[in-house]
């Protein structure tokens, strides 16, 4: 799920030796009214200075003292209100470098057995989208577009989740878990 230029060189995208600002995010599963697995993602509000309107997990800088895991459920505590206890993490995705605001990104994934209460604070989430697990391993969601990044046009797989566009680091990191799923679905 790599704009073209991170296909051709994957080093691109690899945390590893890169000055960066550190970050964590967080994928929160949980089931639905009927027991069905969905996970959380936010809309960053226009006025926000880096990927603003973007879809993304909730999540944020690392703070001095802190720990990856540690910023990933505070961020999503002080971004959706949800406070999710540290036995519910499974564990780390691979960790992934964002060029274009220089953040070295390490996500983990949450799960829930039942859907939170979610409260946004409206500063830094536009909006709340849950989606399935489902429509994410569904292959007629994987899309392309073109897109014109700093002066120069890419083409740029995304995943459709109920109509939403998810691309760059966040479609990364939703390929990778979708790869995960389906190599469990097949064992």
């Amino acid at each position: 799920m790599a704009p073209m230029q991170e296909r051709r060189n994957p080093a691109l995208i690899d945390p590893a030796g890169k000055p960066c600002r550190s970050a964590a995010v967080l994928m929160l599963l949980y089931g639905d009214h009927q027991g069905r697995a969905q996970f959380a993602l936010t809309q960053r509000p226009e006025t926000m200075r880096d990927h603003s309107g973007q879809i993304s997990f909730p999540g944020g800088r690392i703070e001095d003292g802190e720990t990856a895991l540690e910023a990933a459920l505070r961020e999503a505590e002080e971004e959706v209100g949800i406070d999710v206890p540290r036995d519910a993490v499974l564990g780390a995705l691979s960790g992934l470098y964002i060029p274009p605001t220089r953040f070295c990104v390490t996500p983990y994934v949450a799960t829930l057995d039942a859907r939170p209460e979610f409260v946004l604070n409206r500063i830094e989430v536009a909006r709340l989208i849950e989606a399935s697990v489902a429509d994410l391993v569904h292959p007629d969601n994987v899309r392309t577009t073109r897109r014109h990044i700093r002066g120069v046009d890419f083409e740029v797989p995304y995943f459709d989740l109920g109509g939403h566009v998810v691309w760059g680091a966040t479609a990364m990191m939703l390929a990778e878990f979708r790869a995960i799923v389906l190599d469990g679905a097949t064992d």
